[in-house]
């Protein structure tokens, strides 16, 4: 007899995905004023992923890199490849390394086999749909996990379906936002149900760990770096450097081309600087 597909859940490992963000959702201070646009709060919020088909071989040559790093006389004395600060020297974050070990970093990465997603938030849109929203409800209050959580749902829609189990791996958020978000996914998987797949009913391991348990969450960190340069420095080498493995990036606010966002993929050509300048964002 054929095993059913839920059946051979069982059977094999659970496909990952690795997940992180940049920017944290804030638009009020504690007396209600708005912070977007001054400086004091992030213009974008990001949620990205990345799943990776040879995860032992990339983290074996990060792993390496770490060390031919750590051995370099070159490197001696810089505070962030010191053990002691728990930075380079432990993990790789791109926020923190050296643009020198960014630049190695990248090369590891252009060699391996992994996809990344993500979904930008532009928070000056996000507070014209917040007041909007607050005129027709006075009742209505804004908290930034909403925000993450839409952007979570949005990010997995379609991608819960077609293996026999997942393990989804959060950069840590808490023991009460992990179990939130295994509740967003399940609405996520629910939602693609009758979309094309084998395993409508995949069972979902939802778990938070920091960046240095997980080589993923570094990947899904330097893939994040890369996009949030463009957007809010406007330098597009780093995204250039990796293009090949989006496979997709939602821009959820600028509706140039749809309503409900601009989708770019490696098949379209690269996210620019003059690009993003063109964006049509209603603020």
């Amino acid at each position: 007899m054929t095993p059913m597909p839920d059946e051979k859940a069982s059977e094999s490992p659970p496909h990952p995905y690795f997940v992180d963000e940049t920017g944290d959702g804030v638009i009020f201070d504690a007396k209600g004023r708005v912070l977007v646009g001054t400086g004091k709060v992030q213009d974008y919020f990001t949620v990205g992923m990345v799943e990776c088909w040879a995860l032992s071989a990339l983290a074996a040559d990060l792993a390496a890199l770490r060390a031919q790093l750590l051995a370099d006389p070159y490197f001696k004395g810089v505070p962030s490849l010191q053990p002691a600060a728990k930075k380079t020297a432990l993990f790789f974050h791109a926020k923190d390394d050296l643009p020198e070990v960014r630049r190695e970093v990248f090369r590891v990465l252009t060699r391996h086999d992994f996809a990344f997603y993500a979904v930008v938030r532009t928070m000056s849109a996000v507070v014209r749909r917040v007041k909007a929203r607050n005129e027709r409800d006075p009742t209505y209050r804004y908290r930034p996990t909403e925000l993450y959580d839409g952007a979570v749902r949005r990010l997995f829609d379609r991608k819960l379906h077609t293996q026999p189990a997942f393990d989804v791996i959060f950069a840590s958020r808490g023991k009460a936002r992990t179990e939130a978000l295994r509740e967003h996914l399940l609405k996520a998987q629910a939602h693609s149900r009758k979309a094309a797949g084998t395993f409508p009913n995949a069972p979902i391991h939802v778990r938070a760990m920091p960046a240095h348990q997980q080589v993923g969450l570094q990947v899904a960190d330097y893939c994040l770096w890369a996009l949030q340069r463009l957007f809010t420095k406007g330098e597009d080498r780093f995204l250039a450097l990796i293009w090949s493995k989006v496979g997709l990036i939602v821009d959820a606010d600028d509706t140039a081309e749809k309503p409900y966002g601009t989708y770019h993929t490696s098949k379209r050509p690269p996210m620019s600087a003059a690009g993003i300048k063109n964006r049509k964002v209603e603020d």
